[in-house]
């Protein structure tokens, strides 16, 4: 609802003359906030609303979850929130902004950004790219790890507290039938009771802490070629402390349901490779779906305040349950394995692949070039010398891969291992990593003419891959022995190898001896 001191606050607040300007003064609204965009100024309010996660009833309440928005968002954006103004109204009734008057409502006062600056507007546009959402899930990596410690119960109790908030959110709204909220709700406390155990584990290691709390894209901008985090959740510690999984888990699931499937995955596996979280992987589709249980009724909110006359919103609504339904069953985990000589784009493919492997997000990629720059101690970019692939280090390498593997299967989770795999010895480790787990598993080796492996190698600049054409050149006078993995044309589009090998792993082909 809105109150009659609201609408004379809004009005006051997109009156050009308020703020100066002459230009249009634009108005964004949101379930919880009105915005106001004035010359080189964003002016939010809290709305006068008062639901199941959130009370923002009076002028009281108003002001002070203004106080702690600014507060809990200063360091994630630096110089993006200006303060805290009140708005009061004089003796004779006239509105202003930190006068003496009464208080009537409260307002964050914020440096106005290009609104195609946000992470959302780019992926409407096209414009997010790997790069990007790499250095996106690096930086949330960062900010996780700064991100205060909470010792208030279980892991499992915290994420039952969520889905408690969940299903009387829906209670709110009358676009779901009460009998499939009912099955909704049963469905989502059977996949608590079976993550409980790790959940509980997970908070005891200190993984529940004071989060973000709504990290999807709309909160996230390009800030001078930074991406920035702003726009957290202040109005309830309960939903802002969380695992640190379930604070990612909102723009993997963002991504997902934008079909952008490649890039979810991608920030999944940076996240994890710099967060070294990997026990926590198999949670990521349950997250993803409490996720979009939370964007399914807080958009069905929005569509019983009369906001939806085109049915656009409820179409939203439904589709956010649908996909939370999807991302509840369980999923058999298998393992495949992609290897073959430098230049034959073994992480092109599996990174394509990745995404169609499990349930969303798709699976970890367990990549043996970013296991040895995390074994030295060095980003992924970071070229080693030649000593850091003495035969020794490799084997160390091939351990740790096999390791990690085998740590995932056993959660439930499906791999994709990337590496040359030109050692008999290491592809039969990675194979019987699945053999000792009964896990499906298919050996792909990938193969192009040497003249196209000396093009692309020779033409390769960053990433995490140091090989060079030398190096290139003692791989083909080596002998590989004979290799039992189904063998595919690399010098072809990586879209058209990777359809093959969803072809016979769907047909459930034995691909590997």
């Amino acid at each position: 609802m809105i109150t009659d001191e609201q609408t004379d606050a809004i009005a006051f607040l997109t009156d050009p003359s308020t703020h100066g300007v002459t230009g249009p003064v634009e108005t964004i609204e949101t379930h919880i906030s009105h915005i106001v965009l004035a010359g080189e100024r964003a002016f939010k309010m809290k709305r006068a609303v008062k639901l199941p996660y959130v009370d923002f009833s009076t002028p009281a309440l108003r002001l002070a979850a203004c106080e702690k928005e600014v507060e809990f968002n200063s360091e994630t954006a630096p110089g993006l929130y200006l303060g805290v103004r009140r708005l009061t109204r004089d003796a004779g009734g006239r509105l202003d902004l930190d006068g003496e008057g009464e208080m009537v409502d409260a307002a964050i006062e914020m440096r106005r950004f290009d609104q195609s600056a946000l992470l959302d507007r780019m992926a409407g546009a096209g414009r997010l790219t790997p790069a990007l959402m790499t250095d996106t899930a690096r930086m949330i990596v960062r900010f996780h790890r700064g991100a205060p410690v909470v010792h208030a119960g279980g892991g499992a109790a915290n994420l039952a507290g969520v889905l408690d908030i969940n299903r009387a959110g829906f209670a709110t709204s009358h676009v779901f039938s009460t009998d499939e909220v009912e099955r909704f709700d049963a469905a989502f406390r059977v996949a608590l009771a079976h993550h409980a155990a790790l959940l509980d584990r997970r908070e005891q290691a200190g993984k529940v802490r004071r989060c973000h709390g709504d990290l999807h894209l709309r909160n996230l901008f390009l800030d001078q070629g930074e991406p920035r985090l702003f726009d957290c959740i202040e109005f309830n510690d309960q939903i802002a402390t969380v695992d640190v999984l379930y604070d990612l888990a909102f723009l993997l699931m963002d991504l997902w349901h934008r079909d952008l499937d490649e890039l979810a995955n991608l920030v999944m596996n940076r996240y994890l490779d710099e967060a070294d979280d990997e026990d926590g992987f198999v949670l990521l589709p349950f997250l993803m779906a409490v996720r979009a249980a939370v964007r399914a009724h807080v958009t069905a909110t929005q569509v019983e305040e009369g906001a939806d006359p085109s049915g656009k919103l409820e179409r939203e609504a439904r589709a956010y349950f649908d996909l939370a339904t999807r991302l509840l069953p369980p999923h058999p985990p298998r393992l495949l394995a992609i290897g073959g000589l430098s230049g034959t784009g073994k992480t092109t493919v599996a990174e394509a692949l990745a995404p169609h492997v499990g349930p969303p997000p798709g699976a970890r990629i367990v990549e043996s070039d970013r296991i040895r720059k995390a074994l030295h101690g060095v980003a992924a970019e970071t070229r080693l010398p030649d000593k850091a692939y003495r035969p020794e280090v490799s084997d160390r390498v091939y351990r740790e891969m096999a390791w990690r593997a085998g740590l995932i299967l056993s959660e439930g989770g499906s791999v994709v291992a990337d590496a040359v795999f030109e050692r008999p010895n290491d592809r039969a480790r990675i194979k019987q990593v699945a053999d000792e787990r009964d896990v499906p598993f298919d050996g792909i080796w990938l193969e192009a003419p040497a003249d196209v492996l000396w093009q692309r190698v020779g033409q390769r600049s960053g990433g995490p891959s140091d090989a060079t054409v030398d190096v290139l050149s003692r791989q083909l006078q080596r002998d590989a022995g004979e290799i039992g993995w189904r063998r595919l044309d690399a010098a072809r589009q990586p879209a058209r190898i990777v359809a093959d090998i969803l072809a016979f792993t769907k047909k459930g082909e034995p691909s590997a001896a």
